[in-house]
């Protein structure tokens, strides 16, 4: 029965047994577990690499980034105002009904700006009253000033502090609702995160997506769901606002629609506080409807279902719209007290089956809590990022053979070694990046070059400090070992300057900044091992038991 060579493990326990006796057979006693021990490392490093990208539609084991695999780059600006008329809106429902249930009388509790509302007409003896409901439910902890406006009204504004905290719980509820959406479709090493120094923007890369414009759909989408009551419809909006004295109330707005017929426009009369919205849904899900056409089956969460029963049984035989995105997709007569299983159809024309399964899939992952804008979109094609691969591993190779020869030429046959040492430093950290699931880009091949470098710069330093104490008339046994141990804080001390600026790139900068300081992180650390500690194995071995007089370097 033959080992199954496809599996890692085996292959690396077959090449490290063969290794361990090569080591055995022509390495000195005192080096054979070193020799072993690096040798694995090494083995280890070039299983775990192995494919190293994708290739004929099968995953490689490193990640590549957006230039390199191809996909979407989208900045998106959170419309933060959004969210704060719609806190606006929820805080007026709260106001009207902690007056309702105190049995104060009052006029009217309406928004009166982006972060401010009203409360007019209120009796002047329960006046007192208002002000102490108010004062429970907004000012202090709640993030609300309140001032008094005449002698029956207040006026109630949001502070500049719980404005700020808002937007930027806006923004961060935004990302993670993004990072839900961007699950769901199924994009492997996406990127979303803040991004710019306003605090309102949001960078999405989506590496190998192939349908550009459903992802666009999907993740721009605000999925605003609410159940509203009609309180009037018609043809036209000009027919409406004609039956309102031409002009909408301030509690109300005029949202179109479906109508029964495919194609026909119909225009809703809808108040500004919703019974239900979208953050009250427990689930969405694709089912049919008696047609056998696409429908959107939701469920409430318990806290909601209490609150729509009660609604729905007191506004029996009213109209309830179901809103999505400014948008009446349909509007039924409330027959009975509605529980916690509900639908939404797509109106006459109905939905499409897509339609609905993307319309499922953002209610699910919830709503966004503004409206977002694009300001930047660049696609970039997967034969583009082919040709980046190509160009980059070209650049690596360049640099690696004129680096080789270089050393070879000028450091003789102690060359060899060099290039030994950059060769598994290389290889380390490719497989550094395929073992933490580290994405390669563009600017990480660049970082991958620079380590190159620095593997040149420590060779050289070693190389030129045996020359030295060759030149002191020391022995090449003991001209090796100075070397090395002379150079040993130096070396430190580079690499950990080195490695603190990559920190600081890592920590501050955007997404191609951080694969440049991830692959420079690496590929220090990995040259320590190789051109420090391989680098004086490889002397030590050829060197061996015989008396060398003098040294090719």
């Amino acid at each position: 029965m033959s080992p199954d060579l496809q599996n890692p493990f085996l292959l690396w326990l077959l090449l490290s047994g063969g290794l361990a006796g090569l080591c055995y057979a022509f390495v000195r006693k005192e080096l054979r577990v070193r020799a072993i021990a690096y040798g694995a490392f090494l083995l280890a490093c070039a299983v775990m690499i192995w494919p190293p990208y994708e290739k004929d539609g099968e995953p490689g084991k490193i990640h590549l980034g957006l230039d390199l695999r191809g996909g979407i780059h989208l900045v998106l600006q959170v419309v933060v105002e959004d969210a704060f008329n719609a806190t606006v809106d929820d805080s007026v429902i709260l106001a009207r009904e902690q007056a309702e249930r105190a049995g104060i009388e009052f006029g009217s509790v309406q928004r009166s700006g982006s972060t401010s509302f009203e409360v007019e007409g209120v009796e002047p003896a329960r006046v007192k009253d208002m002000r102490d409901v108010l004062r429970d439910h907004f000012e202090g902890a709640a993030g609300w000033q309140i001032r008094e406006r005449g002698d029956t009204g207040f006026a109630v504004e949001m502070t500049e502090v719980f404005q700020r905290q808002l937007a930027d719980r806006t923004v961060e509820e935004a990302k993670r609702t993004l990072e839900r959406r961007v699950n769901q479709l199924g994009v492997a090493e996406p990127v979303i995160a803040r991004h710019g120094s306003t605090g309102d923007q949001i960078l999405v890369q989506l590496p190998g997506v192939t349908d550009v414009e459903a992802a666009k759909r999907i993740i721009k989408t605000t999925a605003q769901l609410s159940l509203v009551l009609v309180e009037d419809s018609g043809p036209s909006e000009e027919a409406l606002l004609q039956s309102v004295g031409g002009t909408v109330p301030d509690n109300m707005e005029l949202v179109s629609g479906s109508g029964v017929d495919p194609g026909a426009r119909v225009y809703y009369l809808l108040r500004r506080e919703a019974m239900i919205t979208g953050r009250d849904l427990k689930n969405a899900r694709v089912g049919v409807d008696e047609n056998n056409r696409p429908q959107i089956n939701f469920t409430l969460n318990a806290t909601s279902t209490d609150k729509f029963s009660r609604e729905t049984g007191r506004n029996i035989g009213r109209q309830l719209a179901i809103v999505l995105d400014d948008r009446v997709y349909s509007a039924p007569v409330i027959q009975s007290r509605l529980g916690a299983d509900n639908r939404i159809t797509g109106g006459g024309a109905g939905f499409t089956t897509q339609e609905a399964d993307e319309l499922a899939k953002i209610l699910r992952a919830g709503a966004l809590p503004a409206s977002l804008r694009y300001l930047q979109e660049l696609t970039v094609g997967a034969s583009l990022g082919r040709d980046s691969i190509r160009d980059g591993v070209r650049a690596s190779i360049a640099a690696i053979v004129f680096i080789a020869l270089f050393m070879l030429v000028y450091y003789r046959f102690s060359g060899i070694n060099a290039v030994a040492a950059l060769s598994a430093n290389l290889l380390i950290v490719l497989a550094a990046l395929a073992y933490f699931g580290a994405t390669l880009t563009l600017p990480g091949i660049a970082g991958i070059i620079l380590t190159v470098g620095v593997g040149v710069d420590t060779n050289v330093l070693v190389f030129e400090r045996i020359r030295e104490e060759l030149r002191n008339g020391k022995t090449v046994r003991m001209a090796i070992q100075n070397g090395f141990d002379r150079v040993w804080l130096t070396i430190l001390d580079t690499h950990i300057t080195g490695l603190i600026a990559a920190a600081f790139l890592f920590q501050f900068g955007t997404g191609p900044i951080k694969g440049f300081a991830v692959t420079v992180v690496i590929g220090l650390v990995a040259n320590v091992f190789a051109s420090y500690f391989m680098s004086k194995l490889l002397f030590e071995w050829v060197l061996g038991k015989r008396h060398v007089e003098k040294l090719s370097i």
